[in-house]
């Protein structure tokens, strides 16, 4: 059976907008993409190689995620997306769940889904598509800042958002303009990153099979 595509997902996601969304939205939404892929730091992205710091992430369910802990049981798959309410995301999480968080566990990883969204709002993802992996807050975008992967709305999307009454920064509750790239982060033994893929369009996002090919290949080095 062929493996799913997220990238297939998007561009039917994409082809509906067309449809039937204002076109004045819509590009609004194209022009903000555009815009972010021109212009980002590809630099000072998070890349293989990179060695990282403890950190904490709040799970929505209450417990106090460390990276060190984590790493104690095996890889972590880090899962960065946007908001609980982001069409893509309700795409890409549970997209995850049927193609990555299996393999992943086989493999030894524990997966991660990263957002700046406070967890008394954030915890509605996780309980909509019934997920069964970790859904944590990254408080302030501290970390996502700390792997060069943040960006903030440009004036045309902030003008838009506050004329529909919600500015993201009530949404997530963050109170600020500010989101993280749709990132994948493999992170191995040692803190050590062993993938990173960032994507400043966030309409373009990992596939699982790139995810599953870096877990194996932390199973290839533990081997040999």
């Amino acid at each position: 059976m062929p493996e799913e595509s997220l990238h297939q997902l998007f561009r039917e996601l994409h082809a509906h907008r067309v449809k039937t969304m204002d076109p004045a939205a819509l590009a609004i939404n194209i022009n903000q993409r555009a815009t972010l892929v021109r212009d980002a730091n590809y630099a000072g992205f998070v890349k293989a190689g990179d060695v990282l710091d403890d950190f904490r992430l709040h799970e929505v369910d209450g417990s106090l995620l460390s990276l060190d802990v984590l790493l104690a049981h095996g890889p972590v798959v880090l899962v960065f997306f946007r908001f609980e309410g982001c069409p893509a995301c309700n795409l890409a999480l549970p997209y995850y769940q049927r193609n990555l968080l299996g393999p992943a566990r086989e493999l030894g990883a524990t997966l991660v889904a990263v957002s700046p969204q406070v967890p008394d709002k954030l915890g509605a993802i996780k309980r909509r598509h019934d997920l069964g992996f970790f859904v944590a807050s990254d408080a302030g975008n501290a970390l996502a800042r700390r792997l060069g992967i943040v960006y903030e709305f440009d004036q045309p999307s902030k003008d838009a958002a506050i004329a529909r009454g919600t500015p993201i920064g009530e949404v997530t509750g963050t109170g600020t303009w500010e989101l993280p790239m749709p990132t994948v982060v493999v992170i191995g033994a040692g803190r050590r990153v062993v993938f990173a893929d960032v994507h400043p369009d966030w309409l373009l996002r990992t596939e699982a099979g790139a995810v599953v090919a870096a877990l194996e290949s932390l199973r290839v080095e533990v081997q040999e």
